[in-house]
């Protein structure tokens, strides 16, 4: 049994929580909640299953690293992130559309991963750049962030459903307070751990081509994605700003992370593009 192949049952747990979960969100119910949390958290160990079998495998084949160098292996990382924020803060939101948001996202990337066919998943050596002690720092404080604004993106377009849909299905969904007040506190720790990310990215970058900072596109993309939840922060705190306005920087901010994460890979070439 490969990790690949434990992904791909993962893919499917996550797409049934997600279910479950939108199941116990419209009808209410506590039994499709308890039963959408415990398929999450089977889904979230068997992930991190995954992720130790593959990093045990890379020693067997002499190579020995962390799970976390190449597209396959972020996008994997992506998806266990996400889980992982959902499950640290599901006690502060009680609702199962916070489930929703996240197991859907979970499922999309791996899905993707898992049944597009041009990911490639085989585990290959380091690249010189990338044989270093910051990069388990650097990723996972940065894909922990992603993961933030990830969910923050959902309950962000959550917020304007709730003022554009029409009145019934606007009234099914949480207070509008709710959903501004969870975008804010969920952006404020993925902006921390973004800082940490950048910090961390630039201790590599010394190592690796022996400076901190070189405007390479990712690092560039980076830096606004920073300044646009940073934008976020200030403007809920100095300005006093609520409501659609910082829903709208939110979804900015999302827009943002999927070109630094993606769109820099595929259309600018720089020194960040196997990841």
């Amino acid at each position: 049994m490969n990790d690949a192949f434990l992904v791909g049952i993962v893919t499917f747990v996550y797409f049934f929580a997600a279910f479950m979960y939108l199941v116990a969100f419209v009808f209410r119910r506590t039994g499709p909640a308890k039963a959408a949390m415990a398929t999450a958290f089977a889904g979230l160990l068997l992930h991190s299953s995954a992720l130790i079998v593959r990093w045990i495998e890379s020693y067997r084949l002499g190579i020995g690293h962390a799970p976390l160098s190449n597209f396959y292996e972020s996008m994997v990382f992506f998806s266990w992130s996400i889980v992982f924020v959902f499950f640290v803060m599901k006690k502060t939101y009680r609702t199962s559309l916070v489930g929703v948001i996240a197991m859907f996202f979970a499922f999309l990337i791996l899905a993707y991963v898992s049944l597009s066919g041009t990911v490639d998943c085989r585990i290959e050596p380091l690249i010189p750049a990338l044989q270093s002690n910051w990069l388990i720092s650097h990723v996972i404080s940065s894909f922990l962030a992603y993961a933030c604004f990830t969910i923050a993106f959902g309950l962000s377009v959550l917020y304007l459903f709730k003022h554009y849909a029409p009145a019934g299905f606007a009234r099914a969904l949480p207070d509008s307070s709710f959903l501004d007040e969870a975008t804010h506190r969920i952006i404020s720790i993925g902006f921390v751990l973004l800082t940490v990310g950048i910090i961390t990215g630039a201790a590599w970058a010394d190592r690796a081509w022996g400076r901190y900072w070189g405007w390479d596109p990712k690092e560039t993309w980076s830096l606004i994605t920073w300044l646009v939840y940073g934008a976020f922060l200030h403007a809920r705190i100095a300005r006093g700003w609520t409501g659609m306005k910082m829903s709208l920087i939110s979804i900015t901010g999302f827009i943002s992370v999927i070109f630094t994460y993606l769109g820099v890979n595929y259309i600018l070439a720089g020194l960040h593009s196997y990841l």
